[in-house]
């Protein structure tokens, strides 16, 4: 073989030799980027994992304590502060042996009279089982309307100077666009089987009939929202005409009327008051996935479609 066919022998087995090398380094790489990947993924989902146990076992506390619920924003089926989240905090607060009491803090402007009526409902319903466990309720900035319609039901409300308390009332809102319609010359076609199916529509004039008949329904949720006020404070109330008109007072003149029994923040009612200092939150809040998927969600856009304006009906 001559010399020429060994250099090109070597040249070969030379290129064969590195181009193995980088090929097996590659796959090194590979394997470290995989392995570095699932570790990551493994760490992640412990960590999830760690803090949602956590969440779902900070009511489960060890010793005397008082129990707090938050009813916090804007009572509403699909909202923190709806029925099932405060009503399971609830019946897993009064079911504790180690609650010495319950504190339900609220700070809400209201919403809507189905959720505010269930809560209530389950607030009688535990206290009459659970005789010798105390609600309390105590208000930080303001219970107003649907707020108050769930207070109402404690034993004892409290509240500070300056909270804005009452608004015992209901309302609808909406708008109207007849007139502007008409100066853009814009023609609306409603087509309804049944006579008043589009009633209240903002689009067309308001008719005297349809304007008597949903009066004389928030007429009855006002009087029902009253009849619950007075069940729950009873001789407490104040013998004023204003009580239920709708108007709303600070924590100082909501003691004059008898909306609230005494002034005091839920660290005072705590120790002062149930006589267990420690306080366990067993407000019942979505886990680190969920409110991940609901922040998703929400960034995609939300679409709503209602009839006759009614999803404004509100205690308010």
């Amino acid at each position: 073989m001559s010399e020429q066919q060994n250099d090109e022998n070597w040249e070969r087995e030379t290129i064969n030799k590195l181009a193995f090398a980088a090929i097996q380094e590659q796959r090194r790489a590979r394997r470290w980027t995989l392995a570095f990947r699932g570790l990551v993924l493994i760490w992640l989902f412990s960590f999830l994992a760690l803090l949602i146990v956590g969440e779902r076992q900070a009511s489960i506390e060890i010793g005397t304590h008082t129990a707090l619920i938050e009813v916090r924003g804007v009572i509403a089926d699909d909202a923190e502060a709806s029925a099932d989240n405060v009503i399971t905090a609830l019946r897993k607060a009064f079911k504790n042996d180690h609650a010495a009491g319950v504190i339900l803090r609220i700070n809400s402007p209201g919403g809507s009279p189905v959720q505010a009526g269930y809560i209530n409902d389950e607030i009688v319903r535990l206290r009459s089982k659970y005789p010798d466990k105390v609600l309390y309720a105590v208000i930080s900035d303001i219970c107003a309307s649907g707020g108050y319609y769930i207070a109402a039901a404690a034993d004892q409300i409290y509240a500070d100077k300056a909270s804005l308390v009452g608004s015992i009332g209901v309302l609808m809102d909406g708008f109207g666009f007849t007139g502007t319609m008409e100066k853009l010359g814009v023609e609306r076609r409603l087509l309804t089987a049944g006579e008043h199916k589009g009633f209240l529509d903002p689009f067309s004039p308001l008719k005297n009939e349809e304007v008597a008949h949903i009066k004389k329904q928030l007429d009855n949720l006002h009087t029902q929202f009253i009849d619950v006020v007075k069940n729950g404070r009873g001789d407490r109330l104040a013998d004023d005409e204003k009580l239920f008109s709708g108007y709303i007072w600070s924590g100082e003149k909501s003691l004059e009327l008898g909306l609230v029994d005494a002034l005091g923040s839920s660290s005072y009612v705590a120790r002062e008051i149930i006589g267990a200092e420690k306080i366990v939150d067993y407000t019942v809040r979505p886990n680190i996935l969920d409110r991940f998927a609901e922040r998703l969600g929400a960034s995609m856009g939300k679409s709503i479609s209602t009839s006759a304006g009614l999803e404004s009906l509100q205690l308010k």
